[in-house]
C-alpha cells in the first residue's frame, strides 16, 4: 500500500510505527457556523481513509478534533448574546447531523480543545524553556519562527515568502512578523467563559497549539497519518510542527494527507461570491437551512453529494457545479437500478475476483477511488448482461467499503431528488407523491386490462412529465422510479 506525503512529495509505502496499528489524527471543524461543502468533502475524504485502512485489517485510532475556542466562536456569541457553549453546542449538534447525511462514521475520538488547556500550556512552557518562545509586551505568547530549524518544510515556502497566517493579526509586539501566537492575552471586553488561567496571565490558546495537544495527548508520537483540508497546509499544520517538534523533538507525523480543493464554478467558494453553499442546503429539505441543529435530508441527495466526492481522487480539485450534480445523480442512480432490476444476494468481499482486485490496487494505491468506482460500473455492467444477483451483491459490498449503496434499491430509486432532469427547475416539477404514483400506476394496469390503451399511454405520460418512469415486468407487475 502506497500513500502521498505531502511532505516528501511523493508515494511512499505505507509503513505504521507499530505493527498493524494506525494511529489517525485530522483537524476537524471550528464550530461556529454550518459545515460547507469543502467541509463535506474533507469528511467523507478521511471516511474513506479511515474505513479501507479498517478492512485491511489495521487497528485505527481516529481522532478528529472539535475546535471550540476561537475568535469566530467568540464573535459568534457576543453577536448572538449566547454563551460559547452555546453556540458550539448548537453547531456540533448539526455538524454531526451533516455526517450523519453523508454516511460518515464518527471517529473514535472527538477531543474539544477546550478540555485540553493543560496539555497546551504544557507544550508552551516547554518552548519557553527551550527559547522558542516568549512573552510580548502586549501579553501574548509567541512562537519564535526563526530560531526553529526547518520552518517550511511542509509547505515548501522559504520564510522571506511567507506571511503571518490569516487567523493571526500581525502585532508591533512581535520580534518577528512571521511569529505566531500560542496563548492569547485575554482582552477585558472578550466573555468570561473565553478566558483560562495561566502562568503568563488569563488567556486563551491559540489556534494552531489546540491540535499539537490533543494530537499528543490522544495518540502520542509520532502520529502515523496527520490529515486536513488543503487550506490546513500553511500555516495551521506548518506551525504544529514547529511547535510539537521544537518541544519534543522527533517528528510530529510519518505521513502527512491533504484533500485537494473544491471549488465552485471554478472559483473558491466564498460568502462574498454569493457562491457559498452547506451541506444541508445541498441535500436537506428547505427547511434545513433554518436555525435548526438537526434535519431531515433527503437520502437520495444524500447519496449523491458523497459519491459526486468519492468518484474523484481525494487530491485532485473538484469543481462544484449543477451540471456536475446532475451528472454525479445520473450515475449512482445507474447502480441502484442496477441492483433494483438483478435483485441482490448478499455476499461478502471475494477478493479472489478479479474485480475485487482491482479495487483494491486502486484503493492501495493511494485511496485511489476514482478507479475503484470505475470498478463497480464495470461490474455493474456486467451484472446487468448477466442478470447475476451474485455479481449484484458483491457490487453491494464493495460499494459499502465507499460508505456507498447501503439503501433498499427500491426505496431508493422511488425518493425524489433535486439534481435530476437538468432541463426543468425543480420549482417547475410538480412532485406527486408515492401514494399518488401508485394509485395512477393502478390505473393505468387496470386501463391496459380494459385495452383502454390511449389512456394507459396517456397515464405513462403523465408520470413521465412528473418525473417517474415506469418499467413493466413480466407477469403483469410494473415497477417505477423517479427520473
Amino acid at each position: 500500500m502506497h500513500i502521498y506525503n505531502s511532505l516528501s512529495r511523493t508515494k511512499e509505502p505505507f509503513k505504521t510505527v507499530e505493527p498493524n496499528k494506525v494511529r489517525m489524527y485530522v483537524c476537524g471543524m471550528t464550530v461556529y457556523d454550518y459545515c460547507h461543502l469543502g467541509h463535506a468533502r474533507m469528511l467523507v475524504s478521511f471516511d474513506v481513509v479511515q474505513r479501507w485502512l479498517r478492512e485491511k485489517g489495521y487497528e485505527v485510532t481516529y481522532v478528529r478534533n472539535i475546535t471550540d475556542i476561537d475568535d469566530k466562536i467568540i464573535r459568534k456569541a457576543v453577536a448572538t448574546n449566547k454563551t460559547l457553549a452555546e453556540v458550539t453546542g448548537f453547531y456540533t449538534d448539526a455538524m454531526h447531523a451533516d455526517e450523519r447525511a453523508l454516511g460518515v462514521q464518527s471517529p473514535d475520538h472527538e477531543p474539544r480543545a477546550t478540555l485540553h488547556v493543560p496539555g497546551m500550556l504544557e507544550i508552551i512552557q516547554r518552548l519557553q524553556d527551550k527559547g522558542l518562545a516568549y512573552q510580548s509586551d502586549d501579553g501574548d505568547v509567541n512562537f519564535a519562527v526563526r530560531k526553529f530549524d526547518g520552518y517550511g518544510k511542509l509547505s515548501g515556502r522559504s520564510l522571506d515568502d511567507m506571511r503571518a497566517g490569516e487567523r493571526v493579526a500581525v502585532s508591533s509586539s512581535k520580534q518577528d512578523p512571521l511569529d505566531f501566537v500560542l496563548w492569547k492575552s485575554a482582552k477585558e471586553e472578550e466573555p468570561d467563559d473565553s478566558k483560562w488561567e495561566s502562568p503568563y496571565g488569563f488567556g486563551r490558546p491559540g489556534w494552531h497549539i489546540e491540535c499539537s495537544a490533543m494530537s499528543k495527548e490522544l495518540l502520542g508520537l509520532p502520529l502515523d497519518i496527520h490529515g486536513g483540508g488543503p487550506d490546513l497546509k500553511f500555516p495551521h499544520h506548518e506551525n504544529e510542527i514547529a511547535q510539537t517538534e521544537g518541544a519534543y523533538g522527533g517528528s510530529l507525523a510519518n505521513f502527512w494527507m491533504h484533500c485537494g480543493p473544491l471549488m465552485v464554478d471554478n472559483d473558491k467558494m466564498s460568502k462574498s461570491l454569493g457562491n457559498f453553499r452547506t451541506i444541508r442546503q445541498t441535500v436537506g429539505a428547505p427547511e434545513a437551512a433554518s436555525e435548526s441543529a438537526d434535519y431531515e435530508w433527503n437520502l437520495r441527495e444524500a447519496e449523491m453529494l458523497r459519491f459526486f466526492i468519492v468518484r474523484n481522487h481525494y487530491r485532485s480539485p473538484q469543481n462544484f457545479t449543477p451540471d456536475n450534480l446532475f451528472d454525479a445523480q445520473a450515475a449512482i442512480d445507474r447502480i441502484y437500478q442496477t441492483l433494483n432490476n438483478v435483485g441482490v444476494q448478499e455476499a461478502e468481499i471475494d477478493w479472489s475476483s478479479s474485480y475485487a482486485a482491482a479495487f483494491r490496487a486502486a484503493m492501495d494505491d493511494d485511496f485511489n477511488t476514482a478507479v475503484a468506482v470505475s470498478v463497480l460500473f464495470e461490474m455493474a455492467t456486467e451484472a446487468n448482461r448477466l442478470r447475476s444477483k451474485e455479481l449484484a451483491g458483491q457490487i453491494k459490498a464493495l460499494g459499502a467499503v465507499l460508505g456507498l449503496l447501503s439503501h433498499d434499491p427500491e426505496t431508493y430509486l422511488r425518493s425524489v431528488t433535486r439534481y435530476t432532469r437538468k432541463n426543468r427547475e425543480a420549482a417547475e416539477l410538480a412532485v406527486l407523491n408515492e401514494d399518488q404514483v401508485n394509485a395512477m400506476v393502478e390505473q393505468r394496469l387496470q386501463a391496459k386490462k380494459d385495452k383502454d390503451f390511449v389512456l394507459a399511454d396517456q397515464i405513462r405520460n403523465t408520470l413521465k412529465e412528473a418525473g417517474v418512469e415506469l418499467e413493466d415486468k413480466p407477469g403483469g407487475l410494473t415497477q417505477w422510479r423517479r427520473i
